[in-house]
């Protein structure tokens, strides 16, 4: 993050996708709801967190149980995101910043135990670069792990107010939080519905507890970015998922560089080619 202002992402999914997901996972009658779905061994827990068993809950954005396609290999992440690499991120915040006594890498290992298939698709490399890239916006949306919240977010209005399914609370703001600076009320109320939390009521738990805080960041990750990345659309391709609206298409091209910069960066330590489609 090359400036003081903070970038945000803005929703990637379509409202009338969230809408129709849950008004068919509630009719569903093998379908709940529960802290990380809690499904049966039998039923995956899809992108919005309700337990099933069609291509609606098993195919893109499944987070556990038996997802398509999400073959895991042998990697364990905590051997490539080691505290030296954790610590070459954060150690660049200044001292002042809030985020240095909050983000810890134990809290981000914590929270990955919710998300086994994150950097375990593919071959070992594969797992490499989706760590790479899920970082590089890491650092770029938290300015190096230094902020929790957005800045001047609290002025900012982020209601959809014409999402019925997950209604504004009033008083409450849905400004960005946490280390892919989680906004809207339409990612808050399903991302609390998936952890665990009542993102509606409680959005600034995202910016009290650090684990659901990168609990947020993975839940994200896994429903818009993971199938890019490990299908090889590039990094571009997560740009453009993440803050596409803003940056892509000759929007904010210096951040779009910022991004590239800290992938290509975090590739090079890992010993991997960051590959094409760099931007979008």
């Amino acid at each position: 993050m090359g400036s003081p202002k903070m970038v945000v992402p803005t929703t990637r999914k379509s409202l009338f996708v969230i809408a129709l997901a849950g008004i068919l996972a509630a009719l569903m009658p093998e379908s709940t709801v529960g802290q990380n779905c809690g499904c049966a061994a039998d039923l995956c827990c899809s992108k919005y967190g309700y337990c099933g068993n069609s291509s609606d809950y098993c195919g893109n954005g499944c987070q556990e149980g038996p997802c398509y396609n999400t073959t895991t290999n042998d990697v364990v992440v905590a051997d490539i995101v080691t505290q030296e690499f954790f610590d070459g991120i954060i150690n660049q915040a200044d001292s002042s910043c809030v985020g240095k006594s909050f983000y810890t890498r134990d809290a981000f290992l914590e929270a990955l135990n919710n998300y086994t298939t994150f950097g375990r698709v593919g071959t070992v490399n594969d797992s490499k670069i989706e760590i790479a890239a899920f970082f590089a916006h890491v650092t770029h949306e938290t300015g190096h792990f230094c902020y929790i919240e957005e800045i001047n977010g609290t002025s900012k209005d982020y209601c959809d107010e014409n999402n019925t399914e997950y209604p504004c609370v009033a008083g409450k703001g849905y400004y960005g939080r946490g280390p892919l600076q989680l906004s809207w009320n339409y990612n808050y109320g399903p991302a609390g519905d998936s952890i665990g939390f009542d993102g509606l009521n409680s959005p600034e738990t995202v910016a009290n507890d650090v684990v659901i805080s990168f609990e947020t960041a993975l839940w994200y990750w896994m429903n818009d970015c993971h199938s890019i990345i490990t299908s090889g659309e590039g990094f571009g391709a997560t740009i453009n998922a993440i803050n596409g609206a803003v940056e892509c298409n000759g929007g904010n091209t210096a951040a779009v560089q910022a991004r590239v910069k800290y992938y290509t960066e975090y590739c090079d330590q890992f010993g991997v080619s960051p590959g094409d489609n760099l931007t979008c």
